[in-house]
């Protein structure tokens, strides 16, 4: 069973259980991937989300906090989470924004994370998953609809082999 690909149709699932069977699909990742990124730190992962922020999404929210997250353990549940936190301070209401990734992030290829960072970039401007939500996220990164597949298929990789970078 491939619980990361259920969304997929099945000529899809088929070719990936393929390459598993036949013992390929860590060569096909390493050849379209081949290397992890170098952003190791959580003020390097600050840097890069600001970076994407700043240039592609100017008018969003300010980030008071990115990091990776160790505590994001169900990878099938999330890979990362986004908050908004509003706390009264005398009379003002101060509002803060966060993303945290999961910690299997920090040793993945660089399209990967900006995958991710992508999805939880749009959840500053739209909360639910709609074609609006997409659209932005295809703003942010042209190619992830085949990011998030290939992310989806390094962890049906990864429960079956451990991990590949």
């Amino acid at each position: 069973m491939l619980r990361y690909l259920q969304g997929y149709n099945k000529t899809l699932q088929a070719q990936v259980q393929h390459l598993i069977d036949e013992e390929r699909l860590g060569a096909y990742l390493l050849s379209r991937y081949p290397k992890a990124h170098e952003i190791g730190s959580d003020k390097a992962l600050y840097g890069y989300v600001m970076a994407l922020k700043n240039s592609r999404m100017k008018s969003a929210p300010t980030l008071s906090k990115v990091i990776y997250d160790t505590k994001i353990r169900d990878i099938n549940a999330a890979l990362g989470t986004h908050t908004y936190i509003s706390r009264v301070q005398g009379s003002k209401l101060k509002a803060k924004n966060e993303i945290r990734i999961a910690h299997i992030f920090k040793q993945m290829p660089e399209p990967f994370l900006k995958m991710i960072v992508s999805h939880e970039l749009a959840h500053l401007k739209i909360k639910e998953h709609n074609k609006t939500f997409y659209k932005l996220c295809t703003h942010l990164e042209p190619h992830y609809h085949q990011l998030e597949f290939d992310v989806r298929v390094y962890l049906t990789y990864r429960e079956r082999f451990g991990r590949l970078w």
